[in-house]
């Protein structure tokens, strides 16, 4: 029997969360689906200047799995500025700060309705 999937913690959900094409009436390519946990180590990575490590701490995961989730997320992000297909960020397997996580120094906690999800 598989191990159970561990929680990534998550600080916030994405304001937007469907990024496509401008001038295409009718997108022909595939819909890619990037988790809202693939987009939190894209956030926190490449915007917040964290590393895999201080990533791997703040989502209370291993590095490896932050390192994987990273690597996915880069790919989905390069298919879709290069063949232009539309993103779409939902479901993972997650669960949103409670809002006391301010020893971490994140501001984005206290920007959402606390409690656990799983889309």
């Amino acid at each position: 029997m598989p191990r159970p999937r561990k929680r990534r913690k998550v600080c916030s959900l994405p304001e937007n969360s469907l990024f496509g094409p401008l001038k295409a009436k009718h997108p022909t390519g595939e819909r890619i689906i990037m988790t809202i946990d693939e987009f939190e180590t894209i956030r926190l990575i490449d915007l917040e200047a964290m590393t895999q490590e201080e990533c791997a701490e703040r989502m209370n995961v291993a590095r490896t799995t932050v390192q994987r989730s990273y690597n996915d997320a880069r790919k989905k992000v390069a298919a879709f500025l290069v063949e232009g297909n539309i993103l779409k960020i939902e479901g993972g397997d997650y669960k949103l700060c409670d809002g006391r996580e301010q020893l971490h120094g994140c501001g984005r906690c206290l920007r959402h309705r606390g409690g656990q999800n799983r889309i």
